[in-house]
C-alpha cells in the first residue's frame, strides 16, 4: 500500500478521505451539524457521485439503490436524521448489499446543535447491522474505509458512529491511495432485494446466520484491543470516551479499546473480565456496552458512577475513579464563570422582522405560533417570544393541524424554511388541505440552508458542487398541493409581511405566507450599506433594543449605537424608529 503523506483532519474530513480511499462511487445526505462536512468533503472528489437529497430517508433510499446496482455507497446524517431513515435502512439490514454500504451516525450528546441526545449506538443492534466506533481521526478514516470490506463479506450494511468532538476535533491521518473497486455485478434477485412479507421472513432468518458471522469477526477485528498495563484499574471503553479514560487515568489503568461495538466480541469481552478483580465500563451516552456485557452474565461497573446524559470529561472521571476535586477552569465545560452566549439571529437576518410582526399579530389575536428546525427556532427568545413549539424537521405543520383541529376558535400558525419545507413540511400541508385544518403556514425563504452552513437544497437551483439545476418554485407546489390561497412579501418590508400575514389569518382556509429575501450571509454586496444613529433625534425609546438585533446596543454613557462592523443594512432598525433617529450610511442595497 502506498502512503502518500499525513494531513491534520477532523473526523469529518477523515471519514470523507476513508470512504475515497475505499473505493466510494456514490454518496448522499441532507445536512445536519455535527455530520454536514463530510459530504461537504466527499463532493471534493469527481470519482465519486454526490447530492444533496431533500431528506434523511430519501438519501438513504439513493445509497441504498446504488449499493444494489453494485457501487461501494455512504449515506451521512446526525442522530435524529437516522429517525427519518429508519424505514428504508430496517428492510436494507433484510435483503443486504450487493455493493458495500457505510451509514455514518453522528451523534450529538450534551445538545450541542439539536433537540436531543439519542445514542444511536441501539440503533445497529436494532437494526442487526455491524457498529463500528472510531476514537480520533485517523480510525474515523480507517474505520470508514474498512467498513465497506467488512459491509461486503457479511453483507449487511455498517454503521460507524461518531460523536460531535470526534466529527469535529482534528488529528494526524495518513493518507493512502485510492482503492478502485468496478461495480459488482447486478442481478435481477426479487428473493432478495423484495421484502415482502413471505421472503422477509426467510431474510430474518439469513440476517442473524450474517449477524453471527460478523459477531465471530469482531473478535479479530483489529480497533478492538487492550492497551497498557496498569494495575490499579481496568477499563473497557469505546469512541470518545476511550480517549477521555485515557486521559483521566494514564497508565494507571488498563484499557479493553472496543471499535467495533456490535456485534461485541464476547470472547475477548469474557476472558479480560475474569483476569481482572473489578472492570469499569466507561462510555459516553446510554450503557449500550454495559447492558451487553451484563447480558453475559459478567459483573462490570458502570452507569452506577458514570452519568448517562451529557459529555463525559478526563475531569469527571477522575473525580469519580481518584476522587479527585475539579480544579476551577480545569474543566471549562464545567466552570462556573464561563460566560453565557445564547444563541442569536445574524443581523440583518431576514427571519428577524418577520418574527417581529408575527408576535405582534399573536398577541392582538391570541394566535398559536409553530416553529420548527432551523435558523429560524431562535424566534422563540427574547426579544421575539414569538414561536411556542419545536419538536422535530416539518413538525411544525403537522403540530399545527393538530392545534387547530383540537381548538377550531384560535387562529394557529405555522413556521417553517425552504429546505426544512422541502425536508418535511410538504406532507403536512398536503395533510392541511386535506383534513381541512384552516392554519396559517409562513414559509421563511432564505434561498438556502442557513443553520448548517448554507447548503444548497431543490429550492436554489444549485448542486451540492454548485453546478446549476433545475429549481423548485415554493409557490407551483404548495398551490399543487391545493393551497388556493398564497401571499408573498419581501422579508426586509415590514409592512408588506404585516399586510400578507393578516390577510392570511383572516381567511377561514388552509392559507400560505412566502417571504423572501436571501440569508444576509450569502448575499454580502462588495459596497456594504450600514446604519448609524443620528443622536440629535434620537429619544431614547430603545425601540430599536427591542428588535434584538446583535449590532444594536446600550453604550455605557446611556447612548443607544449601532455596530459597523455588524450591521448589514437590512433597515429594520430605520423602519421601527418613530424619530427618523436612525439612516443609512453610504449607497443602496438594492
Amino acid at each position: 500500500m502506498n502512503i502518500i503523506k499525513k494531513e491534520l483532519l477532523s473526523g469529518n474530513e477523515a471519514i470523507a478521505r476513508g470512504a475515497y480511499e475505499g473505493g466510494l462511487k456514490a454518496a448522499a445526505a441532507y445536512p445536519g451539524t455535527p455530520s454536514t462536512e463530510i459530504l461537504e468533503n466527499i463532493s471534493k472528489y469527481q470519482e465519486v457521485y454526490v447530492e444533496w437529497s431533500p431528506n434523511e430517508k430519501v438519501a438513504a433510499e439513493v445509497a441504498i439503490g446504488a449499493s444494489f446496482a453494485g457501487a461501494r455507497a455512504l449515506t451521512s446524517m446526525k442522530h435524529v436524521g437516522v429517525n427519518v431513515a429508519a424505514d428504508p435502512l430496517f428492510s436494507f439490514a433484510y435483503t443486504g448489499v450487493n455493493g458495500g454500504f457505510v451509514l455514518i451516525s453522528a451523534d450529538d450528546p450534551g445538545c450541542h446543535s439539536s433537540q436531543n441526545e439519542q445514542d444511536n449506538r441501539y440503533y445497529a443492534k436494532f437494526m442487526k447491522i455491524i457498529l463500528v466506533e472510531p476514537s480520533d481521526s485517523q480510525e474515523a478514516k480507517d474505520f470508514t474505509k474498512n467498513a465497506f470490506d467488512m459491509s461486503e463479506q457479511f453483507d449487511m450494511p455498517v454503521m460507524v458512529r461518531t460523536t460531535t468532538r470526534i466529527s469535529h476535533s482534528k488529528g494526524m491521518v495518513t493518507l493512502e491511495d485510492r482503492k478502485e473497486i468496478p461495480l459488482k455485478p447486478y442481478k435481477q434477485n426479487v428473493q432478495k432485494y423484495v421484502v415482502m412479507p413471505a421472503q422477509a421472513r426467510r431474510l430474518r432468518v439469513t440476517l442473524e446466520e450474517r449477524l453471527e458471522k460478523a459477531g465471530e469477526f469482531s473478535e479479530i477485528f483489529p480497533g478492538n484491543k487492550i492497551e497498557g498495563n496498569g494495575k490499579e484499574f481496568a477499563i473497557i471503553t469505546s469512541g470518545v470516551g476511550a480517549n477521555y479514560a485515557r486521559e483521566a487515568l494514564g497508565d494507571r489503568a488498563t484499557y479493553l479499546k472496543l471499535g467495533m461495538t456490535f456485534p461485541l466480541p464476547k470472547k475477548m469481552v469474557t476472558e479480560f473480565i475474569e483476569k481482572h478483580k473489578t472492570v469499569y465500563v466507561i462510555e459516553e451516552g446510554e450503557p449500550f456496552l454495559e447492558e451487553q456485557i451484563k447480558a453475559l452474565g459478567l459483573n462490570v461497573i458502570g452507569k452506577e458512577l458514570f452519568p448517562n446524559m451529557g459529555e463525559l470529561t478526563a475531569t469527571m472521571i477522575r473525580e469519580i475513579l481518584l476522587n479527585e476535586p475539579a480544579k476551577k477552569n480545569q474543566d471549562l465545560f464545567r466552570a462556573e464563570d464561563t460566560p453565557i452566549r445564547p444563541p442569536v439571529l445574524c443581523p440583518g437576518c431576514p427571519h428577524r422582522g418577520v418574527y417581529r410582526v408575527i408576535r405582534r399579530i399573536k398577541n392582538a389575536t391570541d394566535a398559536i405560533v409553530t416553529g420548527d428546525i432551523g435558523c429560524y427556532t431562535l424566534g422563540v427568545l427574547a426579544p421575539l417570544n414569538a414561536l411556542e413549539t419545536c419538536i422535530c424537521m416539518g413538525a411544525s405543520v403537522s403540530a399545527a393541524i393538530g392545534f387547530k383541529q383540537m381548538m377550531p376558535d384560535r387562529k394557529v400558525i405555522a413556521t417553517i424554511g425552504d429546505s426544512t419545507f422541502l425536508h418535511s413540511g410538504v406532507t403536512g400541508l398536503m395533510d392541511a388541505v386535506y383534513n381541512k385544518a384552516a392554519i396559517t403556514l409562513i414559509i421563511l425563504d432564505n434561498s438556502i440552508t442557513g443553520m448548517t452552513g448554507h447548503q444548497q437544497n431543490p429550492s436554489t437551483g444549485f448542486t451540492i458542487r454548485n453546478e446549476p439545476t433545475y429549481k423548485v418554485d415554493l409557490e407551483q407546489m404548495v398551490r399543487a398541493c391545493g393551497v388556493q390561497h398564497v401571499f408573498k412579501a419581501k422579508a426586509y418590508d415590514f409592512k408588506g409581511v404585516e399586510a400578507a400575514i393578516e390577510k392570511a389569518i383572516g381567511i377561514n382556509d388552509v392559507t400560505v405566507v412566502i417571504t423572501e429575501q436571501p440569508c444576509v450571509l450569502i448575499e454580502k454586496k462588495k459596497e456594504i450599506v450600514t446604519c448609524q444613529i443620528n443622536s440629535e433625534n434620537c429619544q431614547d425609546c430603545q425601540v430599536c433594543l427591542r428588535l434584538g438585533c446583535p449590532a444594536i446596543s446600550k453604550q455605557g454613557d446611556g447612548t443607544i449605537a449601532i455596530d459597523q462592523t455588524m450591521c448589514n443594512g437590512c433597515s429594520l432598525c430605520i423602519q421601527v424608529c418613530n424619530f427618523d433617529a436612525i439612516e443609512r450610511v453610504g449607497g443602496t442595497n438594492e
